[in-house]
């Protein structure tokens, strides 16, 4: 079978088995996101097993040390995909919501509702977390799922989708809302992008160059995950205490991610009193800096190894403890600077002053800015969203992290008794 029949054949068969969930009640809804977090718990030494297995295969490949981590699972991280089934099915019913209604002079009554989008499509790289987080939030809002992970991931993907299509069959909803696309056919990608009429809709998470391919070439529609190449911007009104450990948190707790920092930008006021703790804090944490000319004369003059940031340096969403650094003179330059370098994620402000943070809120297009807090935050769990099917830094439909609201869409009901146009 050819990969442009199997994925219209996977996607056939995931449109009329989301027929059992469009007219699943929420509860029963619930109740299957119960039953599968239920089931990642009590089948965890299966998960690890081949889990250990692709990070074997992955190491020996070569695969670097930024998706290994992503690969990983282990007890905490399988306990947190759980937790993060069990926050989504607590949140409020996404289905059926009136998102306004009015009555014409004509008698007919519209109402628009929220709906779902039908067949949905993943593309993503080496993050297992990630076939369970987008197929709950998926399930919960009514949609099928489609899941194309990376061979790097395949030996965990596929218990995980088994475990959840297994935990489903004890409920009403069909374990055919599920789907898992073979992964050692990159083929399968182009089929699935080009699925145009049988999938309502793509959205990629992974690496810059896998977004814009999707984005690219994708005949489906498609919602735009960001790259993230984030930034702190330590202000002339700074309180340095609390700057201090917000950047090191936006950059080292997990450098791995997307809402991670990749830039400091410093202003020049506050350089002097600033840049050689702050330095010295991120090379202490194992941290490689790329400065520009100023903050390089910081680092020689207090013995920190750093080399100077080439052009290219400023747009690197590096995804490991490596960092640029700048000292600016306005905030306006700092701002310049983002919209130059950034990718539209997340943006960071540490400042005392209400008006400076107001400012810079106002120049930065991105989809989350954080004020005195670590960039850490763009984060679906985070922000109460349960978990999140990827961070959007579009600005159509969706923008910031995607949760159950972000995967419906609506439909107009029109109630009449009788009339016709004339």
């Amino acid at each position: 079978m050819s990969n442009d029949l199997l994925i219209s054949k996977l996607a056939d068969i995931a449109r009329k088995a989301a027929r059992t969930l469009v007219t699943a009640s929420y509860e029963d809804r619930q109740k299957a996101l119960e039953n599968i977090a239920a089931a990642i718990e009590e089948r965890q030494a299966e998960i690890i097993a081949a889990n250990s297995e692709d990070m074997e295969r992955g190491k020996s490949s070569g695969l670097n040390s930024q998706l290994l981590d992503r690969l990983m699972l282990n007890d905490a991280r399988i306990n947190g995909i759980a937790g993060g089934a069990r926050k989504v099915a607590a949140l409020p019913n996404p289905l059926g919501n009136i998102v306004r209604q009015r009555t014409l002079d004509n008698g007919l009554k519209l109402t628009q509702v929220t709906v779902p989008f039908g067949v949905v499509g993943m593309v993503y790289e080496a993050r297992p977390n990630v076939t369970v987080d987008a197929a709950v939030i998926l399930l919960m809002s009514g949609n099928a799922a489609l899941l194309r992970g990376s061979s790097s991931a395949e030996k965990s993907n596929a218990i995980l989708v088994t475990i959840m299509r297994d935990a489903l069959s004890k409920t009403s909803i069909s374990p055919d809302v599920i789907q898992l696309i073979p992964s050692h056919d990159r083929d399968t990608t182009r089929a699935l992008l080009h699925a145009r009429g049988k999938v309502d809709l793509v959205i990629p998470r992974g690496s810059a160059a896998l977004i814009r391919m999707v984005v690219d070439e994708s005949t489906v529609p498609t919602i735009e995950t960001g790259a993230g190449v984030c930034h702190v911007y330590v202000d002339e009104d700074a309180d340095l205490e609390k700057a201090l450990p917000i950047l090191l948190n936006s950059k080292t707790h997990r450098p791995s991610v997307c809402n991670a920092a990749e830039t400091l930008l410093v202003h020049k006021n506050v350089a002097d009193k600033f840049l050689a703790t702050a330095l010295k804090e991120l090379h202490n944490a194992g941290v490689k800096l790329h400065c520009d000319e100023d903050s390089l004369h910081v680092a020689r003059d207090h013995n920190i190894p750093a080399e100077r940031a080439t052009e290219e340096s400023w747009s690197t969403e590096y995804g490991v403890l490596e960092m640029n650094v700048a000292v600016v003179p306005t905030l306006v330059a700092a701002a310049d600077h983002i919209l130059k370098y950034g990718t539209n994620h997340t943006e960071a402000i540490v400042t005392e002053s209400d008006a400076n943070a107001t400012r810079f809120i106002a120049l930065s297009d991105c989809a989350a800015v954080m004020v005195n807090a670590s960039t850490r935050f763009t984060d679906g769990e985070e922000m109460g969203f349960g978990a999140e099917i990827g961070i959007s830094n579009q600005k159509l439909h969706a923008r910031g992290p995607m949760g159950l609201e972000q995967m419906t869409t609506t439909t107009w009901i029109v109630k009449g008794d009788g009339q016709i146009r004339k």
